[in-house]
């Protein structure tokens, strides 16, 4: 049988390759040889030489050099022992996406008000934000009710009776009554803004929280009153309502399959996107005279691009204000559950209703349909399903991807870099995070 070494030394005298015995032995490459004063073994300049070296490593002739190399074998198997270990020790750590649920019990009520959120029922939250206060605000569609979690995990009803009204304005904050609420954000000046969707109107609260006023809609379903006063407007459904950065407000009007606009200096309601007919929108073109199907949830980035789910469109776009051109970033168009992690386009949503940016630019999704929370990387081009298994339920705290949850609406990514869900129909809040 020929031997390894035979195998790997030429059979007429001549040095091999140093590759083809030093991977042999740890002890073998040049550096450990010049290390013990052996380095001609390795390159040999005289035939003598290529003779010993034909040998790849003849015994050494004396006590003290292979006292020497025995001690650099020694540490050579030390090394990789704590190679080993510090791979095993950061595969047994490997970071991953969790879950937990920071409010509600899995069961639709209003028991627990003004004690620990995490034993208090809720009913439908739909929209989620932190609020200027540090607090965790939330809007519930089951009951109407627009309510806070202090820093002390405490539940709290600000707002709404748990039944259906419209509240004129000048209305007592404890004393408002709203009708489906679907999203709540916050400007500026420190005043709460909530999408009052059954009433078609916008609706905020003064920066101290006393009075109730509406700054967009009458009240009265359809489309009109382009150019003029908001508060003169007709709406259509707003699901979705968000600010730029100077104050100005955008609104989802998915009834009309619009995105309006509210400047903040006049208040006068202008059409930014869509025709007012549902149809497949022309990636990259411009939004002039080109169609949305179901704008339902928006949010800003920190180039103030708008980002924008569509509902029946199933697709997320990225919208250039300044351009006035919207882009296609992901969504193939057909309704369906994403596998685990798919290229942007080609990737298929359910019923998107939630969006989100957070501070490295990812796009945050709540996937209402497919039960699951999405993150789309504008740097791999990728959606990647991050919480729910895609059924319906009610799942466990513990890994993101094993816990079920049921139609998600509201997602919020807060500073901490952890994402904020209102899982609707669990009639929880969770909380996601990297560890």
């Amino acid at each position: 049988m020929t031997s390894i070494r035979q195998k790997n030394c030429t059979s007429d005298g001549s040095h091999p390759r140093r590759e083809d015995c030093s991977h042999f032995h740890p002890l073998a490459s040049p550096r450990w040889l010049g290390f013990v004063g052996f380095h001609s073994l390795a390159n040999p300049s005289s035939p003598a030489r290529a003779k010993n070296a034909s040998r790849c490593l003849r015994p050494a002739r004396n006590l003290l050099t292979c006292f020497l190399l025995f001690f650099l074998a020694l540490l050579g198997i030390a090394e990789g022992v704590l190679d080993v270990r510090a791979c095993a020790q950061t595969s047994s750590t490997e970071r991953t996406w969790h879950i937990e649920s920071i409010a509600g019990t899995g069961t639709a009520g209003h028991e627990g008000n003004e004690g620990p959120a995490k034993s208090a029922q809720l009913n439908n939250p739909f929209g989620i934000v932190r609020g200027p206060d540090g607090a965790i605000w939330f809007c519930e569609y089951g009951s109407h009710r627009i309510r806070r979690i202090d820093s002390h995990g405490v539940v709290t009803t600000i707002s709404g009776q748990g039944i259906p009204g419209n509240s004129p304005d000048g209305t007592a904050t404890k004393d408002c009554a709203f009708n489906l609420p679907h999203e709540i954000r916050w400007d500026q000046d420190g005043r709460l803004l909530i999408v009052d969707m059954a009433n078609n109107t916008i609706r905020r609260f003064s920066s101290s929280l006393q009075r109730l006023e509406t700054i967009a809609g009458t009240g009265v379903k359809g489309y009109a009153g382009d150019g003029g006063p908001a508060i003169e407007a007709q709406l259509n459904q707003p699901h979705s309502a968000q600010l730029d950065s100077q104050g100005n407000i955008f609104i989802c009007d998915i009834g009309n399959h619009l995105v309006r606009r509210v400047d903040a200096k006049t208040g006068v309601i202008t059409t930014i996107a869509g025709t007012g007919k549902p149809g497949p929108t022309r990636d990259g073109d411009s939004l002039s005279d080109n169609p949305l199907h179901g704008p339902r949830s928006l949010d800003f980035d920190s180039q103030g691009h708008l980002w924008l789910g569509t509902r029946e469109g199933n697709q997320l776009f990225e919208i250039d204000l300044d351009r006035a051109r919207i882009h296609l970033r992901a969504g193939s168009g057909k309704k369906g559950l994403t596998s685990k992690i798919a290229a942007a386009k080609e990737a298929t949503l359910n019923g998107p209703k939630g969006v989100a940016i957070d501070a490295e630019g990812n796009v945050w999704l709540a996937d209402t349909e497919s039960h699951c929370i999405l993150r789309f990387n504008p740097k791999t081009v990728t959606v990647e399903r991050i919480a729910g298994t895609g059924e319906k339920g009610d799942g466990p705290d513990g890994p993101a991807d094993q816990c079920a949850m049921a139609r998600p609406h509201g997602v919020f990514a807060d500073t901490d870099g952890s994402i904020l869900v209102g899982d609707s129909e669990a009639h929880r809040i969770r909380r996601i995070y990297f560890q």
